[in-house]
C-alpha cells in the first residue's frame, strides 16, 4: 500500500514538472509571437511614414523594443571607417537612466575591438554579465562599460549592401539581462528594418535636394528665357528700323538715278536690297521663334482645312506647283497662329525646294488612337539623311543662297514640342520629302 502511494506521488510530481515545462514553453512562444507582432507594427509605421516622421519613429521604436526586452538604454551607432571612429546617433533611456549620447561621439574603434570583430563577421556581440569580463586595462571593454553602470549588453550589426555601417545596442543597468537565440534573431530583423528606414530617409533627402535644385534650375531657366525673349524683341525692333531706312534710301536712289546710271552699276545696290530682305526675314524668324510659347491669345477648336486655306492665300504659289489637300482634316484645340506657322513653313519649304517641272505638294492626316499624324509631302529635290536632324536646328540651311532665315523648321519643331507632339521626315535625294508630325487628340 505504501509503495502504491509512493508511485502515485512520483507520478504527480512528474506530471507537475511536465506541466511546468509546457507552461514555460508556451510562455516563451507567446513572448516570441508578441515580439514579432511588435516588429510588424513598427515596420508598418515605417512603410507608411514620410521623411518628416522618420527620426521620431526611430526613437519610438527604440523605446518600444527597449522596453520589450527589458533593457534600460537602447541606441544606434554609425561606423566611420575613414576616421576609424563610431558615433551614437539615436538613444532611448528608461526612467532614471542618464543619457550617454553626448559622451559617445567620435569614439575610436580601438576601444571596441571586441564587438567590432563580431560585427565584421555579421554576428551579435553579447555580454550577459559585464562583471565577469577580464580586467583588460584602462581602455579595455570592462573599463568602458562599468563606469556607465552597464551590467548586460548586446549589440547587433547594421549591414547595408553587404557593408557594415553601424550597430544597434541594448544596455541593462538595473539588473542582469539575457537574450535567447530567438530574441537575438528578432533583433537582427529589427536592425535590418532600421537600415531600410534610414536608407529611405537618405533617398528621400537626396530626392528632396534634387527636386530643390531642379526647381531652382527651372526658375533660373524661366528667368533666362524671359530675358532672352525680351532681348530678342528689343534687338529685333532696333534692327528693323535701320533696315527699313537702308531699303528705302537705296530704293529711292535707284529710282531717282535709273536714267543717269548704267544698269551694271545697280548690281551692288540690288545685292544690298537682297541682303536687307534676307536680314528682315532673319529678324522676323527670331521674333516668331521667341514668341511661340509666349502667345497669350486664348486657345480654341481650330479647323485645319480652314487654316491651311488661309495660309495658302498668303503664299506665292508658282503655276507649275499643285497643292493637294485632304478634305476631312480634323479640328484640334489650340492656337490658330501656332498651327498656321507649322503649315506655312512646311509648305513654303516644299515650294522653295521643288526642282520638277510639275511640282506636287500633298497635305493629309491619319487618325491614330491617341493622336493625329499629319504629313506634308513633296516631289522636290529631297534631303540627304545626314541632314535629317540638323535641319531642325536654328539657323541651319541646306544652301546659303536665297533670303531664307534658316529658322522655319526650328519654329515648326518648337511649336510641335509645345503641344507634346513629335516630328520626323522621310526623304530620298531627287525624289522628294515627307514631313510627318503629330498633335495629341
Amino acid at each position: 500500500m505504501q509503495k502504491e502511494n509512493l508511485n502515485s506521488s512520483n507520478t504527480t510530481i512528474s506530471n507537475n514538472n511536465l506541466d511546468a515545462k509546457q507552461l514555460e514553453k508556451d510562455r516563451i512562444i507567446e513572448r516570441h509571437l508578441r515580439f514579432q507582432d511588435l516588429l510588424i507594427s513598427i515596420s508598418t509605421k515605417y512603410i507608411n511614414s514620410d521623411l518628416s516622421d522618420i527620426d521620431k519613429l526611430i526613437k519610438e521604436s527604440l523605446k518600444q523594443i527597449g522596453e520589450f526586452v527589458a533593457s534600460d538604454r537602447s541606441y544606434i551607432f554609425s561606423y566611420d571607417f575613414v576616421s576609424n571612429t563610431c558615433a551614437n546617433t539615436y538613444e532611448w533611456c528608461s526612467k532614471g537612466i542618464e543619457p550617454e549620447i553626448d559622451n559617445l561621439q567620435n569614439i575610436p574603434l580601438d576601444y571596441i575591438t571586441h564587438w567590432l570583430e563580431a560585427h565584421k563577421k555579421g554576428e551579435a556581440f553579447y555580454v550577459e554579465d559585464v562583471s565577469l569580463l577580464e580586467e583588460d586595462g584602462e581602455f579595455g571593454l570592462r573599463a568602458i562599460l562599468e563606469p556607465q553602470g552597464i551590467k548586460s549588453l548586446i549589440t547587433i550589426p547594421k549591414i547595408k549592401n553587404n557593408e557594415l555601417i553601424g550597430f544597434i545596442g541594448f544596455d541593462s543597468v538595473k539588473k542582469l539581462n539575457s537574450y535567447s537565440k530567438n530574441e537575438q534573431e528578432i533583433l537582427f530583423v529589427y536592425a535590418n528594418m532600421l537600415v531600410n528606414v534610414i536608407q529611405k530617409k537618405e533617398y528621400e533627402e537626396r530626392i528632396k535636394e534634387q527636386e530643390k535644385k531642379k526647381e531652382e534650375l527651372l526658375k533660373s531657366l524661366s528667368i533666362q528665357n524671359e530675358e532672352l525673349n525680351e532681348y530678342a524683341h528689343v534687338v529685333s525692333h532696333d534692327l528693323k528700323a535701320p533696315l527699313i531706312n537702308i531699303h528705302t534710301l537705296v530704293s529711292w536712289f535707284m529710282e531717282d538715278n535709273k536714267d543717269a546710271i548704267d544698269l551694271n552699276a545697280f548690281k551692288p545696290l540690288h545685292q544690298v536690297l537682297f541682303n536687307v530682305e534676307k536680314m528682315d526675314f532673319l529678324i522676323k524668324g527670331i521674333l516668331d521663334y521667341s514668341t511661340i510659347d509666349k502667345i497669350e491669345a486664348e486657345d480654341k477648336l481650330v479647323n485645319f482645312n480652314l487654316i491651311i486655306k488661309e495660309v495658302l492665300q498668303t503664299l506665292l504659289i508658282p503655276e507649275h506647283i499643285q497643292i493637294r489637300i485632304q478634305e476631312d482634316l480634323p479640328s484640334i484645340f489650340g492656337n490658330t497662329w501656332r498651327f498656321k506657322q507649322v503649315f506655312q513653313n512646311l509648305i513654303q519649304n516644299a515650294i522653295k525646294y521643288c526642282d520638277k517641272q510639275n511640282g506636287l505638294v500633298e497635305i493629309g492626316c491619319i487618325e491614330k488612337d491617341t493622336h493625329y499624324e499629319f504629313f506634308v509631302k513633296d516631289n522636290g529635290m529631297g534631303i540627304k539623311s545626314d541632314y535629317f536632324d540638323k535641319i531642325f536646328k536654328v539657323f541651319t540651311k541646306l544652301e546659303s543662297t536665297g533670303s531664307s532665315s534658316g529658322i522655319g523648321l526650328s519654329i515648326v519643331k518648337k511649336i510641335i514640342n509645345y503641344y507634346n507632339g513629335s516630328i520626323w521626315l522621310e526623304s530620298q535625294k531627287g525624289i522628294g520629302s515627307t514631313f510627318y508630325f503629330t498633335f495629341l487628340k
